[in-house]
């Protein structure tokens, strides 16, 4: 095998196995900066010795032997305090003693918990909301510091910065390793589905850029929410943003033309939309509710997700479902965005009439004044109403607010197609 296939198979085997060697090392060196650290020197060791000595038979093992190796020589080196050291030394070197006598480590063994934990550390509150995201891509999703500077459209040193304040954060913070109990889990696992779901938005509509979609961030946001799944099997919460995940992912296909522009939902071609990702949806969605989980945030919008999902043409749509879960979701969680997207359901239900009034209600909303698609929705109203001349208006104020590309194309033409 060459050289070039070697660096290959072992770009393949580190997205798969960084997270967990990263949260197994974490555990045992308590400190999630070091362990990077740890397992990167194992990378390195690989790239020099793989092309060389061949693939193992076990690439993961290798990598987690060579990372404990690692953490075994850092923890002598630096003769940390006799505490630190008779505690994580022995454990380290205990779990290097069974490897050797084995011949291999299970890189598995207890993974579930590490993960979790790691998951739980990277989305901690008290990291602000663009460190808690990098750190989740970087330790999580396996992306180098370039790969999350071009998904955010951001310079390469400001992720680096974001990373390593982060890390020096949570080391002086000195934030346990481990997942919380009681009323501290339950506000810190809002605090990591808030970080997964930013993610998968970015990907699904990025917010600036010449693409409409980042396939794979919303890729990397599934994985890790199915990760997640995994390890709270119980949490209605985590299989609702799972569904709605699923739900949203099945119609990337359908959302781009030949060329990359946009295509409106009511004009899709719903034979694109990957079925199998809608039945996984849907699967997540009912455990979820089986859960008892029909009425939290993610689960609800799943739930309008569906009604799009279920339907094979736009026809078939049962809007007034849809509204009745948007005025649910609405007093769930009360935003001026969710008022938006019932306008949307209610137009489609009732009428562009009945719509038109709810938007002007929320017009002068400070949140929505840089919001774009607040005059997209308006102009689609005053289009619907025969009022083309401030439907214009309304889609070339919505694209001289939209920062991507594709979009601000898109809204341009709608605004062109009104004046003739």
């Amino acid at each position: 095998m060459g050289e070039r296939d070697v660096h290959s198979t072992l770009n393949a085997v580190w997205r798969m196995e960084a997270a967990k060697i990263i949260a197994a090392l974490a555990r045992q060196v308590r400190d999630v900066g070091l362990a990077e650290e740890l397992a990167q020197d194992a990378l390195l060791a690989a790239l020099e010795r793989w092309p060389t000595d061949g693939i193992p038979d076990n690439p993961g093992a290798w990598l987690m032997t060579t990372a404990r190796n690692r953490a075994i020589d850092r923890l002598r080196h630096f003769q940390l305090q006799r505490r630190k050291q008779d505690a994580l030394g022995y454990e380290i070197e205990r779990d290097q003693l069974a490897a050797q006598a084995s011949q291999q480590v299970d890189p598995d063994d207890d993974i579930g918990d590490d993960l979790l934990r790691l998951m739980f550390v990277a989305c901690h509150p008290v990291l602000g909301t663009e460190a808690r995201v990098a750190l989740t891509l970087r330790m999580l999703g396996g992306l180098a510091t370039d790969e999350i500077a071009r998904a955010f459209l951001v310079p390469e040193a400001t992720v680096a910065q974001r990373i390593v304040r982060a890390k020096r954060t949570l080391s002086e913070r000195q934030v346990p390793f481990e997942v919380p109990r009681g009323e501290e889990r339950d506000a810190r696992l809002g605090s990591v589905l808030e970080v997964l779901y930013l993610i998968f938005n970015e990907g699904y509509a990025a917010t600036a850029g010449d693409d409409l979609m980042r396939p794979a961030l919303c890729e990397e946001a599934l994985r890790l929410c199915r990760v997640l799944a995994r390890l709270a099997p119980r949490d209605p919460e985590v299989h609702g943003l799972l569904a709605l995940m699923a739900l949203q992912a099945s119609r990337q296909r359908a959302r781009v033309d030949a060329s990359g522009a946009p295509v409106l939902l009511a004009d899709q071609d719903r034979s694109r939309w990957d079925r199998l990702l809608i039945r996984h949806g849907l699967t997540a969605l009912a455990r979820a509710s089986a859960l008892g989980g029909a009425g939290g945030p993610y689960a609800l919008q799943a739930a309008i997700a569906a009604c799009h999902a279920r339907a094979r043409r736009v026809e078939d749509t049962d809007w007034m479902l849809m509204t009745a879960l948007y005025a649910r979701l609405a007093e769930r969680v009360p935003s001026p965005v969710v008022e938006l997207n019932r306008a949307v359901a209610v137009s489609m239900a009732e009428g562009p009439a009945a719509a038109l009034p709810l938007v002007e209600a929320i017009a002068e909303h400070p949140a929505l004044r840089q919001y774009h698609l607040l005059p997209t929705v308006r102009g689609d109203l005053l289009q619907k109403l025969g009022r083309h001349g401030e439907a214009r208006a309304a889609f070339e104020q919505a694209a001289a607010l939209a920062r991507n590309a594709r979009e601000k194309a898109l809204l341009l033409a709608r605004a062109e197609a009104c004046g003739s």
